[in-house]
This record gives C-alpha cells, sequence and structure tokens, in this order.
C-alpha cells in the first residue's frame, strides 16, 4: 500500500510548533519580524506573498510589506535593502521572484544580509550549506527533509537521485540529502540513460520542469518519490513533473500535486524566520 505523504498536514505541524516558539520569544520581549518585498504587479507573486503574510499572521511573526510599482529602478529597490538590512528591528528580508526585467535579479539578491536572508539564496548561505556550516537553508529542499524524516522515510545509506540541478532545488537538494548521509546522484537534461539512472533511486526526488515527465518506467519498486514541480495540464488542473496515476501504485511513499511540496514552502521560510533571531545573536 502507497503512502501518500500529506504535506499539508506535515507543514501545519510545523506551524503549530513555531507558533509555540514564537509565543515563548514574545513572552520573552522578542517580536520577530519578515518584510516582503513585492515589485509589479504579477498575479502569482502576489498570491505567493498573500500565502506568507496569513503564515506570518498565524504563527505570530510581525509581517511588513512593501508593494512596490513595475516602474521602481534598481537603485531604488537596493536602497530599500539596505535601510532593511541596517534596521535592528527586522529579522528577514525576502524579495518575491520574479523582478521586472529591469532589474538584475542577482544582483538584488546578493544585496541582502546573509544573516537576514531567509530564501537562502545568498552565495554565503549556499557556501555555507556546501561545507557544513550554520546558515540558512533553500526553503523547498530543507521542506523535503522534513516531509521525509516526519514520514518516517530513513536516508542515511540510501541511494538518492535528484533529477534538476537548479540553484533553488536541484544543488541544494543534492547536499541536504548528503548531509542525511544518503548516497546522492545529479541527473539533469543532459543525462545520458535517464531511465536507468533514476531506476537506481530508493529515494527519487524530481524537479525537472516538465509535467507528467517521470512516468512508471523511471521508476523503481518500492521507491520514495517527491514531486517538486507544479503545472496546470491542459484541463487546468494542476499536476506535477511526475504522471502520478502510473507511478504512485509502484512506490513504497510518494508526494502529490498540490498538497505534497508546495505548503512546506511557506513552513520553512517561517522557520528561517525564526531561526535568524538565533543567527543574529
Amino acid at each position: 500500500m502507497t503512502q501518500i505523504i500529506d504535506g499539508k498536514k506535515i507543514s501545519q505541524e510545523i506551524k503549530d510548533e513555531l507558533k509555540e516558539k514564537v509565543a515563548a520569544y514574545k513572552a520573552n520581549g522578542k517580536e520577530i519580524s519578515l518584510a516582503v518585498i513585492l515589485v509589479g504587479n504579477d498575479p502569482a507573486s502576489q498570491v505567493y506573498v498573500g500565502n506568507k503574510k496569513k503564515a506570518c499572521e498565524y504563527i505570530g511573526i510581525k509581517s511588513l510589506s512593501y508593494e512596490l510599482p513595475e516602474e521602481t529602478s534598481e537603485e531604488e529597490l537596493l536602497k530599500l535593502i539596505d535601510k532593511l538590512n541596517n534596521d535592528p528591528s527586522v529579522n528577514g528580508i525576502l524579495v518575491q521572484l520574479p523582478l521586472p526585467g529591469a532589474i538584475d535579479e542577482e544582483k538584488v539578491l546578493n544585496a541582502i544580509s546573509p544573516l537576514k536572508d531567509v530564501d537562502g539564496f545568498h552565495p554565503m548561505n549556499v557556501g555555507a550549506l556546501c561545507i557544513g556550516k550554520e546558515g540558512f537553508v533553500s526553503c523547498t529542499p530543507a521542506g523535503i527533509i522534513e516531509l521525509l524524516k516526519r514520514s518516517g522515510v530513513e536516508i542515511a545509506g540510501k541511494e538518492c537521485v535528484v533529477v534538476g540541478r537548479s540553484n533553488i532545488v536541484g544543488k541544494p537538494m543534492s547536499l541536504l540529502l548528503l548531509r542525511e548521509n544518503g548516497t546522492v546522484t545529479v541527473a539533469h537534461s543532459k543525462t545520458r540513460d535517464l531511465k536507468e539512472v533514476t531506476k537506481r533511486a530508493d529515494i527519487l526526488v524530481v524537479a525537472i520542469g516538465k509535467p507528467k515527465f517521470i512516468t512508471a518506467e523511471y521508476v523503481k519498486d518500492g521507491a520514495v518519490v517527491i514531486d517538486v514541480g507544479i503545472h496546470r495540464n491542459e484541463d487546468k488542473k494542476l499536476c506535477g513533473d511526475v504522471d502520478y496515476e502510473s507511478v504512485a501504485p509502484k512506490c513504497s511513499a510518494i508526494t502529490p500535486v498540490p498538497g505534497g511540496v508546495g505548503p512546506m514552502t511557506i513552513a520553512m521560510l517561517m522557520n528561517n524566520c525564526i531561526h535568524s533571531v538565533e543567527l543574529n545573536k
């Protein structure tokens, strides 16, 4: 019987634990705040920002919202980030991506203080992850580790295959699985005999960005499959990078889309905000 890994339930557990932590900080006179910057009016970004605000409200984190017009210049945005970097009452800074075309995303993300980079995208935090030092970890991969652990999946000694090598998911995911003593292979669009590589996986994490790309013939019997993708199919229904209907019967455990990895990303963002208090001591 395939275990359906319930990201909604697990993310709620994490948020409830964080709520208690925040209440304890407040009892000691410490308020935690997250600054969220949105440039322009991209509808998907507005939804994501709204969800982050709701999570802050639930947990008890103060949410500072900066909604800037589309025509905001790079210089104005960098000035705001500098101001927030130097504001001791701000624990975390998040710039919602994508940014308008005239703004250099890399320059903006690098301008955020590594001690307030709750998205875990700053080169210093990525470097810290590489060498096993303290720092912020990218929220989606961190959430996947929590999904596995809280679902009773042992990582140590397992063959782990990550399909995708993006800076946001694929690369940090492989490093986190290594940290948990998994044996890790990173596969991508240039990997030869991809099916043979993925069929070795005890734990298969798919972040390839192609709807229903991974079918049953890519997966070995009894594997744990984590689907990071999110797309709308021809019927406008949400689906992932994994063809759930054909793959699920072969797995020991699998994440659905929606309701799998997605809810974990915001839960881990909230976790990073609280972790920032420790990092900034």
